[in-house]
């Protein structure tokens, strides 16, 4: 497939760049280590069921939530720039 000045196999090497990106931010995202009673933003008591469901977890639902909605905020950035992405 001829794809202008880009070596073949350029494309699907950003796909695979994209995705790695994704899979790497997943994993800092994982929680470990014993819950926190008292968020680690606002002070607020974290409850019994969510440090239970969740291990690890440092974050009130609300503060959580807040942090979610920052990085998808973030996450509309394209780092890469590719041109497809720009006339989106």
């Amino acid at each position: 497939m001829a794809t202008g000045w880009a070596p073949d196999g350029a494309v699907q090497e950003q796909i695979d760049a994209s995705i790695e990106d994704a899979v790497q931010q997943a994993r800092s995202n994982l929680q470990q280590g014993e819950s926190l009673q008292y968020c680690e933003e606002c002070g607020e008591e974290i409850p019994e069921a969510r440090r239970k469901a969740r291990p690890g977890v440092r974050l009130c639902l609300d503060c959580q939530a807040e942090r979610e909605q920052q990085q998808q905020s973030a996450a509309v950035v394209n780092r890469r720039g590719s041109k497809d992405s720009q006339l989106r």
